[in-house]
């Protein structure tokens, strides 16, 4: 079973307000995010928020945490998100992503799930300009080392670490995230 951490506990500092609130195609770019989750095969989703928890409205159908540790970087929020994970016994692989995607899927989260059963590697990540990241799936031999992460890193040691254990899925559209006034503006003329 597949569990779903969506970080959205940033403080959205550069861009200037609340990133999980903006809106692209009529929704906000967190329910994007979790209707992607909603519409794949996760049995648990757990959404991360932190720096504006206040000005986010809660769904009612994921799980939502909230991250005191928030200013510490996005390894709190993995840790946070895995410890509500690890409680379930039942989820044996986790796939960690963010809010600020648009263009993340139903159908790429299912591909990340495909790709571990069938190659049998304990990462798959997604490539998009000439890097590996996010989202990526990570198998339970790792929940250990997600729950001990430091820093505003997030999980790019492990990558690091693990490079012979990852399966790879390309994300064309992956490094289309939001963190400034004019990542908005690019991503809002893209739907024009």
């Amino acid at each position: 079973m597949t569990g779903l951490i969506i970080l959205a506990a940033g403080e959205s500092s550069r861009l200037g307000q609340p990133k999980q609130n903006l809106l692209y195609n009529g929704k906000t770019l967190l329910q994007h995010a979790i209707e992607s989750g909603q519409g794949a095969d996760c049995q648990t989703i757990v959404v991360v928020l932190g720096a504006n928890a206040d000005n986010i409205v809660s769904v009612p159908e994921v799980t939502t945490i909230y991250n005191k540790d928030w200013k510490e970087g996005m390894a709190s929020s993995i840790r946070i998100g895995m410890l509500e994970i690890s409680s379930k016994s039942t989820i044996d692989k986790v796939i960690i992503m963010l809010c600020d995607q648009p263009f993340v899927t139903s159908t790429l989260l299912n591909d990340l799930i495909n790709k571990q059963s069938t190659s049998g590697k304990s990462i798959v990540a997604s490539t998009y300009n000439g890097t590996t990241g996010v989202p990526v799936l990570f198998d339970h031999s790792l929940f250990s080392e997600l729950l001990s992460l430091r820093g505003k890193e997030g999980a790019k040691n492990i990558l690091r670490n693990h490079v012979a254990d990852i399966a790879e899925i390309p994300f064309e559209k992956g490094g289309i995230d939001i963190d400034t006034p004019e990542d908005y503006e690019r991503l809002r003329r893209l739907s024009d």
